[in-house]
């Protein structure tokens, strides 16, 4: 099993969400984070303003998926995500051990 952690641009979430509709995963889990990579730089021309230390949105996408098939989802995500513009985002793959029992927190 692969955990597919997905950084991306607040308003591609809803088309990314759409073109995974039929993808094969195990559990979704979607957060709004902020940070910034190399674009830090564009922050510098706020220098002396409120914007100083500003970072900029992002939502995370977790996606657990199956090892055969991480990269159609991988490569779903990329799809959709890429603009070719900076700050297009991350995506990390992490081996996941799947576990045989599941506890459930709720009734």
């Amino acid at each position: 099993m692969k955990q597919i952690i997905a950084v991306v641009k607040p308003f591609l979430v809803e088309e990314i969400l759409h073109s995974l509709r039929r993808a094969p995963l195990e559990a979704v889990e979607v957060r709004e984070v902020k940070g910034y990579g190399k674009q830090k730089s564009y922050l510098d021309q706020y220098t002396d303003t409120e914007y100083s230390q500003a970072f900029l949105p992002k939502v995370e996408i977790i996606l657990w998926v199956a090892d055969s098939r991480a990269e159609e989802v991988i490569r779903k995500v990329v799809e959709v995500a890429r603009t070719g513009r900076m700050g297009d985002g991350k995506i990390f793959v992490l081996s996941a051990q799947s576990h045989e029992q599941v506890v459930n927190i709720g009734k």
